[in-house]
């Protein structure tokens, strides 16, 4: 007699959205910074590439210059580490896809080394979090890399171009510090702020999980911001305060909070919350370990590699005369589970459509003349990174027509045959890609929701024991309620990622419940703890 009730361990294969995938969002409140940025970064060595007529060597400085859209929410401390890091990623792609084109003319040779960085760049970049764009820019220009002609001689020139417009680039983006040195710090706790007030106002479940990941982010970029200047002091008293209201949002002043936050994003000087002792834990997290990740990233590498290459194997059946196309459009694809995933490709494909006949209406612009095709390239980059943010297809707009004019520094190229390589590369990329990301499943996402819901015990329990005592050491409760706050969103993230995902059993969601319950109420029961010891809102 069968049942209608699935077992808990049976694997489900959950519904693919459409609803939502094109939805706008809002933009972000830096959009223009990484705009400007790359704008800033790009356009000097292009120019003088112009002045020179070089734009032939285009490539191998655009391959710098990019540099320059990351890092823009770290603090400048990490922002010089992130950068330079960055810096030497991309070079160091580039260098592997121009050694492998000095040595083998092999079109499957160079795709299956263009798979294998691909997964190498996407792991480390989602092992140390760099942030958008993460792999994709660094996969596009060691791929497009592979198939530029090129013998082992020209190799060095082309890697000091590189590495002399990233060098560049680390001045662009280290430059804003100069005149407004802690506003990554002021940015995200005036967010924390703002995510404290929305919850105060509305203490839903779906609100607060925001809410804590605000507060949470807050810290981190706190915590990396190096010296605990006066003013870093300041604003981690004010993430105090939106902590407070998350554990007693009926107390709490909207209002106020959302105050604080408008002074932060403005020019005027950091406000002074209450003075407290809640900040002793703050130099014992410092010395923390972070939680190894490389694990559960191993699924997404192989979805990556496999994807990868067989895409540009696939474009090369059929054809298509850059198959590395198909390779960055896999590439760009894999996100934390299937679902996203899916989105993430009907998104690719939108945008990458419409982009070109984006290109299509201007070739005939950029056709004029040198300038005229270097000047759409940063129109092209600008409108890029200011879409980019409301949502990835809008963005690909704009990074569609980059990359097709891109192809032109090097020589003309026909429009028509551009128009169908790339089309029929973003579908060929795209299926193929969603069809890998299928067959290499991440069995290990429950084993994932079952570690962290096993340290959100563990912390909580923690907490609770230090609650207990009359006297804790100093800071240690301070220290033991944020790794409790940090547990708590690790739990909640990797629950959204594993719900997404195909394939595997059942997800514990009542334990999850009850475990996210019994760590916010332990949370709250520090603060009121404070509270009680004079510590006021």
């Amino acid at each position: 007699m069968s049942s209608a009730t699935p077992r808990p361990d049976t694997p489900r294969v959950r519904r693919l959205p459409l609803a939502g995938v094109l939805r706008l969002g809002r933009p972000s409140d830096i959009w223009f910074k990484p705009a400007l940025s790359v704008v800033v970064a790009v356009a000097p060595p292009n120019l003088t590439l112009l002045a020179l007529g070089r734009l032939d060597l285009a490539m191998y400085t655009m391959a710098g210059s990019l540099c320059a859209l990351y890092a823009h929410n770290r603090p400048y401390a990490a922002r010089a580490r992130a950068l330079a890091w960055v810096v030497l990623g991309m070079v160091a792609g580039l260098g592997v896809g121009l050694v492998a084109a000095s040595l083998t003319g092999s079109a499957v040779v160079l795709v299956t080394v263009g798979a294998l960085v691909a997964a190498v760049q996407k792991t480390l970049c989602d092992a140390t979090r760099i942030g958008p764009p993460g792999h994709v820019v660094l996969t596009f220009i060691s791929s497009a890399s592979l198939f530029a002609p090129q013998t082992l001689a020209q190799v060095p020139g082309h890697l000091a171009l590189a590495l002399a417009t990233g060098a560049w680039a680390w001045l662009v983006g280290m430059a804003p510090g100069l005149f407004r040195p802690h506003g990554p710090e002021r940015r995200a706790t005036a967010r924390a702020l703002d995510a404290a007030a929305s919850y105060a106002e509305n203490p839903r479940p779906q609100v607060s999980g925001t809410a804590h990941a605000a507060v949470q982010a807050a810290w981190q970029t706190l915590l990396s911001a190096g010296a605990r200047s006066e003013t870093r002091r300041a604003l981690e008293r004010l993430v105090v305060r939106a902590e407070v209201a998350l554990a007693a949002p009926a107390d709490a002043d909207p209002d106020r909070l959302r105050a604080w936050a408008r002074e932060l994003r403005g020019t005027a000087p950091v406000p002074q919350a209450p003075d407290d002792d809640e900040l002793l834990g703050v130099e014992i997290e410092l010395a923390v370990p972070a939680h190894p990740v490389w694990r559960m990233l191993a699924p997404i590498a192989v979805r990556t590699a496999l994807g990868c290459a067989l895409a540009g194997y696939v474009s090369l059946a059929l054809g298509v005369g850059r198959p590395y196309w198909a390779l960055v459009t896999a590439a760009s694809l894999y996100q934390a589970n299937v679902t996203l995933t899916w989105s993430r490709g009907v998104q690719r494909v939108v945008g990458n459509l419409v982009g070109v006949l984006v290109f299509a209406a201007v070739v005939p612009l950029a056709h004029l003349g040198p300038a005229a095709l270097v000047l759409c390239c940063l129109a092209f980059n600008f409108g890029a990174e200011a879409l980019i943010a409301r949502n990835y297809w809008l963005g690909s707009i704009c990074v569609t027509p980059m990359a097709l004019l891109i192809t032109e520094f090097a020589g003309h190229q026909e429009p028509g045959r551009l128009i169908t390589e790339r089309v029929m590369d973003t579908l060929v990329g795209a299926l193929v890609g969603f069809v890998a990301a299928i067959v290499v499943t991440n069995r290990r996402a429950g084993d994932r929701v079952e570690q962290s819901l096993a340290a959100v015990e563990r912390a909580r329990e923690q907490t609770a024991r230090l609650l207990a005592e009359p006297h804790p050491a100093p800071g240690a409760l301070d220290s033991a309620r944020r790794a409790l706050a940090t547990a708590l969103v690790d739990l909640r993230a990797t629950v959204e990622a594993a719900s997404g995902e195909w394939w595997q059993r059942a997800l514990p969601q009542e334990r999850v419940v009850r475990a996210e319950r019994a760590g916010h109420r332990t949370l709250a029961a520090t603060i009121r703890q404070h509270r009680t010891e004079g510590v006021r809102p």
